[in-house]
This record gives structure tokens, sequence and C-alpha cells, in this order.
């Protein structure tokens, strides 16, 4: 499996690494192999993780990972076979849900998941950068040496994880992989630096000798003030020529600087996918900003996890049955899955037809509902 997945993905994890990840990983039954001989042409597995959703509730979530066929054994419905099977096991285990990370973004859709969150690269030329005057400095940041301040680091994480949707629970294993800092991690970077506040931190590395550039590997803020602080902190830095940071869609940067357009989105792309494999136990577990009243045909062309529910919202907390009745609004399962954390809006999928309905208000409320008052963000990638 090591072989084939170190061809696949351009490179083989430090044993160390490859044991961290291997703690979360359920039992024997959560990978499947397929061989043809003695060689090893497919496999796939899942992780167990823990999913927050809208309004801090934690989902029990299978995060598949590690999925890989030979480039000697494409187009012959391995990948297909692998997950039927996984999945089958997935539900057997009693999953609400399943999560995962693309490599390629044309593939998932077939097999009911759809993006949940987005993920955007910003790039800041920090020389030319000046807050405006009413932008408070909450100060308090300190450099510190991110491997001794590992519990610090994770009580902060686990604060912000609790309030964003897309939040993923993190083991310890998983920080101590993190704050290893191996060589094999660094890009061609520098070792981690830290910058630590009360209430967030940032870790990141440097690039280049002229100029340098920082590229920031994890920015975490549990509080607006850490979020404000942070950046004052970044910006500072004078031998820097650029600032490099994945981020999300709702970042507030652009709003404190005196000339936004400072802030580039050098790339945006899909990061979490979901499939929802138990619909009225994950359309329960969340929080609603908006009463409703709707039937939602849910169609699912991989498995028979979908299906006719009447979803009733009240004061934000959700009743999701099995129901007869005609469906005020059709969709598939992969769109479901995308609207779930807020992420997404229901009307560019009713414009495309992947989401239907004969009344154009019902789209509007279904939209309301499931929006989310805190931005959606993924974790951590696994």
């Amino acid at each position: 499996m090591t072989l084939l997945g170190g061809t696949a993905f351009g490179e083989i994890g430090h044993p160390d690494s490859i044991a961290a990840w291997r703690t979360m990983v359920p039992a024997d039954d959560a990978a499947v192999v397929v061989r043809d001989g003695a060689d090893v042409v497919g496999q796939c597995f899942f992780l167990e993780l823990s999913l927050t959703v809208p309004g801090g509730a934690v989902l029990p979530t299978a995060g598949i990972s590690f999925v890989a066929v030979a480039p000697t054994h494409r187009r012959r419905g391995i990948l297909r076979m692998m997950y039927t099977e996984l999945h089958q096991r997935i539900a057997d285990r009693g999953y609400p849900i399943a999560a995962l990370t693309a490599s390629e973004g044309g593939i998932y859709g077939r097999f009911g998941y759809g993006p949940a969150t987005i993920e955007q690269l910003v790039s800041i030329d920090r020389r030319f950068a000046e807050f405006h005057a009413s932008v408070p400095d909450p100060g308090g940041v300190r450099l510190v040496k991110p491997a001794e301040h590992r519990d610090t680091f994770a009580e902060i994480y686990e604060r912000w994880r609790r309030g964003t949707p897309g939040g993923l629970v993190r083991p310890t294993a998983l920080w101590d992989d993190l704050l290893a800092d191996r060589e094999n991690t660094r890009g061609g970077g520098s070792e981690l630096f830290a910058f630590l506040h009360p209430d967030g931190y940032v870790l990141y590395r440097v690039h280049g000798d002229d100029p340098m550039n920082m590229r920031v590997a994890e920015f975490v803020a549990a509080t607006t003030d850490a979020d404000v602080a942070l950046w004052r902190a970044l910006l500072g830095m004078d031998l820097m020529e650029k600032v490099d940071v994945w981020t999300y869609p709702d970042e507030i940067l652009p709003q404190l600087l005196t000339n936004p357009r400072l802030v580039r989105v050098t790339s945006s792309a899909d990061d979490l996918w979901l499939r929802i494999m138990d619909i009225p136990c994950t359309l329960e577990a969340r929080r609603y900003q908006a009463d409703l009243d709707l039937v939602l045909e849910v169609s699912d062309g991989f498995r028979s996890d979908g299906g006719r529910f009447a979803l009733e919202i009240r004061d934000g907390r959700a009743r999701c049955t099995p129901t007869e009745n005609p469906a005020d609004v059709e969709l598939g399962l992969d769109v479901l899955g995308s609207l779930y954390l807020g992420g997404y809006r229901p009307d560019g999928f009713a414009v495309a037809n992947r989401l239907r309905s004969n009344d154009p208000a019902a789209v509007r409320r279904l939209g309301a509902a499931f929006a989310s008052e805190v931005p959606a963000q993924l974790g951590y990638g696994f």
C-alpha cells in the first residue's frame, strides 16, 4: 500500500507520520485493497473523524483517505468497486456522514459527495500594507518555538473548532506529527516559526533569500481580537516581501487595510467534500437560521441513502422524517452535502437544474434556513 500511495501522490510519507495517521483508522475492515496477483493495484480506507456542524454539534464522520488506483489498471471499475465496499462498511458502522478531500474535482460527485467548504490562497505584498486608523491594535502576540507550545496550540484550536462548521477534532498524535517539523514537510522552506496570542496562533515558514516570503502553514483565531492581532504581526515582518495564506472567502483582512487590492486571491478551490449517509440524523444534528417546512426529494445514484423527507425547522431545530407527501424541492445527495455546512447556497444549483422546485420562494427559504452564522472551514486536510 505504501508503494502505491507513494506512486499516486508523489511521495512516501515518513514512517512516524504514517504511524500517527494509522491511530485514526478504526479497525482492519476500514481499508479496502485490490490486488492483481501479488501487486496492490487499488486501495482506500477511512479515518475516524469528529466533524463540527453549524450550532456546535459534533458528528462521527468517516474520513476517506489514501485513495489510489495503479496507473496500469485505470478504467477497469476498480474505484467504484472499492467505494461500493467501503461505503457499505461505513454504513454498517453507523456513521451518519462521510467526508473526503479531493485530489481531483471531477470524480466524487457520482458517489454522492458535494464540496462543502472553499479554501482560498491569498497573497499580500506586505511592504505596502497599511491598516485603517480605526482598526484596533489588540496586541498580545508573542514569538515562540512551536515544539514547546503544543498543548497551548491544541487548546486554542479546540476552542476554534467548537465554534466553526467544518472543524475537526485533532488528536494528540496529529499535533506531534505537525510539530515534528520534518525536512520532508518543509517544501523547500525554513523550519516552522510561530506567533502566539492567548486566543490564536500562526505557524509559518520563510521561503527564499532575496526576496524572502512567508508561507503560513496554519492560521487559527478563536476571537476577532486574535485575528486582527495576528494579521498585524504577520504584516509587520519588515524583511519579508509577500505573505501567502490559505484562508476562506469571508476573510476580514481586506476590510482592515487601506488598500484592499493588496489582498490578492491567487487560487480558490473546493476543500472538504461531504456525503450524507443518514439524512434524518444528519439534518437534525445542526442548527438553522430560519424556520422551514418543506418536503425534500433526495436522489442517490450510488447507493440507496436518498428518499423523500419532510423537513420541519422551528427555532433552529429540525425534525426530519420520511414521508409520502409530494416534494417541494428535488436535489441530489451531492447537492445536499454542499448545502449542509452553509458554505454553498441553493440558488446556483437551481440555475444548473441540480436543485429543482416549482416555487422559487421555496428555494429562497431553503437558503435562508441552511445559512451558517459562522463561515465553514475545514479544520485540517486528511
